[in-house]
């Protein structure tokens, strides 16, 4: 209570005092006693009021100024507080060793789900090796907080010391696991680098895939709108439905490396699809060209087979039987040979009109092999005689053109050197003794030009052969 606030009490006496000397001062006495004994009254309870905290500021002082108390105070707050770091220092260590822990195990769930090569499994062998020790690191973190209540009013100094030592033990193993947890993440990269490599490949393979297969469709789509059946290309693709729902799967259930395998198989299979329905248009007009064209091929040589008779009559007539015996079968072969081809296009015209159109091209290639040979039968008559007549007219140019080739080689063989090499020499000595027993064989009433034109021919090959060899030593430098 100041003296400012006990004021009120005080005024009505000085007012009072003035008021004995004026008049009325009876009646007036009798109120002011009244109002200084209640004035009296509420001095003493404001005075009961006010003592505790005047007595409580009075002790205040004296609790703080004991010495032994003060430093008792210091001493137990100073250990809580270092303790509690302690405590927060390891949960800081914990947080960021498990962080690193799961960042670590998707590196390692990305490894081995790529691969499972020797890398990968050992990698992933010392990751749980690693996990190991995270884990004890980690128990013996928990048991230290759990052993310690720092928030405990009745701590002991010495309690927040142990627990100080205990928190701090924790934090550093769990230092320690988190470095070595480091220096075997930056071991991974490379391991990493290629993991990754291949997931970033996988989406978009999966997805050229799918979109190879919508192509394949719309193409198949098209042609069957023209009125192609395309049942081979239809029931081909069918059969990558199964591998499209593998691949929609996903890597997590058949693997990284399975799948990329099955995008690659989808994606070439879904091209060729595509490739061969977008050609079928032209493959059936190209087909339908060759119907007509082997037909009319057909039909000609059945004309053309019919002139063998006379050809090999004239034959027998004018030369000897070692001349034309082997071509006596040409006719009958020549026949039986377009009987097959026409039999033949008409299984191919049958498969066109089915669209089977890979029968349809087997059967054509057939035919066209079948007229190839009776071509060259019927052919080979023909041509026997026209030989034939120019080498029994005149032998000597058939004989000069096998002699120039002789010694043209037999030049080459010589040039650049003293003798020839045997390897060569002898070959062409044996094909100039061979050229003159041809030429002996032209004499007599009956000579066998057939034979002579074989010799002529297969020396001169043997001629080309020589020089062929002799060429390669040189160009190789072995001669």
């Amino acid at each position: 209570m100041t003296a400012r606030d006990a004021q009120p009490y005080t005024r009505p006496a000085r007012r009072r005092r003035r008021t004995d000397r004026g008049p009325g001062q009876g009646g007036r006495a009798e109120r002011d006693g009244r109002a200084g004994s209640a004035g009296r009254a509420g001095r003493d309870v404001l005075a009961l009021l006010v003592l505790p905290v005047v007595l409580l500021a009075a002790a205040a002082p004296a609790s703080f100024a004991g010495g032994a108390n003060r430093r008792w105070w210091g001493r137990g707050e100073s250990q809580r507080a270092d303790a509690q770091a302690a405590k927060d220092a390891a949960a800081a260590a914990f947080y960021e060793l498990d962080t690193a822990q799961r960042d670590l195990r998707i590196s390692i769930e990305t490894i081995t789900a790529v691969e499972n090569s020797p890398g990968a499994r050992k990698a992933a062998e010392d990751f749980h090796a690693l996990g190991r020790r995270i884990d004890q690191a980690s128990h013996d973190y928990i048991t230290a907080v759990d052993a310690h209540d720092l928030d405990r009013v009745d701590l002991e100094p010495s309690a927040a010391a142990r627990a100080r030592t205990d928190l701090a033990r924790a934090k550093d193993e769990l230092e320690r696991v988190k470095g070595d947890l480091d220096r075997f993440t930056e071991g991974l990269g490379p391991l990493l680098q290629q993991a990754e490599t291949q997931l970033a490949r996988l989406a978009p393979a999966v997805e050229r895939a799918r979109q190879a297969l919508l192509a394949a469709t719309n193409a198949l789509d098209a042609v069957r709108a023209k009125g192609l059946r395309a049942d081979d290309l239809a029931a081909r693709l069918a059969a990558l439905s199964p591998e499209l729902t593998k691949l929609n799967q996903g890597a997590g259930r058949h693997g990284v490396q399975e799948t990329l395998r099955r995008a690659d198989q989808v994606l070439r299979e879904a091209e060729t699809v595509r490739s061969e329905a977008e050609r079928l248009p032209e493959r059936a007009a190209e087909t339908d060209k060759r119907l007509v064209s082997l037909r009319t091929r057909a039909q000609a040589l059945t004309t053309r087979a019919t002139g063998v008779e006379p050809v090999l009559s004239e034959l027998r007539r004018r030369y000897a039987a070692a001349c034309w015996q082997d071509l006596q079968p040409v006719p009958e072969q020549a026949a039986r040979s377009v009987a097959q081809a026409e039999e033949k296009l008409k299984e191919a015209q049958k498969a066109r009109e089915e669209q089977r159109w890979p029968d349809a091209t087997a059967l054509l290639s057939t035919v066209r092999a079948l007229l190839n040979t009776t071509d060259e039968a019927v052919s080979a008559a023909g041509e026997r005689l026209r030989r034939l007549n120019e080498v029994s007219f005149d032998p000597s140019k058939e004989i000069e053109r096998t002699r120039f080739a002789i010694r043209d080689a037999q030049r080459l063989a010589m040039a650049g050197r003293s003798t020839p090499d045997p390897r060569h020499a002898r070959p062409l000595d044996e094909s100039v003794l061979r050229l003159e027993r041809a030429v002996v064989g032209l004499e007599g009433r009956h000579p066998d030009y057939w034979h002579f034109l074989t010799e002529t021919e297969a020396v001169r090959q043997t001629v080309a052969r020589v020089v062929s060899e002799i060429r390669e030593d040189r160009g190789a430098g072995r001669a």
